[in-house]
């Protein structure tokens, strides 16, 4: 899941920093996010998703990584 994280801002177009405004937040947050050393709670998750890729968009993304 972390992976898709990051791949959905990826795809997105969007650097941390941009994740990290779009969000109202730091940098460091979407970094921490990104690497595991931070979890995210169910709104924070549906939050990362709007500002990225969107909902539908995020879970294919999550959905396709999983298939072996």
């Amino acid at each position: 899941m972390i992976a898709g994280l990051r791949e959905s801002r990826l795809q997105a177009g969007l650097t941390q920093a941009a994740l990290a405004e779009r969000l109202g937040t730091v940098q460091s947050f979407v970094a921490k996010t990104e690497t595991g050393e931070r979890r995210m709670d169910v709104v924070e998750f549906a939050r990362w998703a709007d500002a990225t890729t969107g909902i539908d968009a995020f879970c294919k993304i999550l959905t396709e990584m999983a298939k072996p």
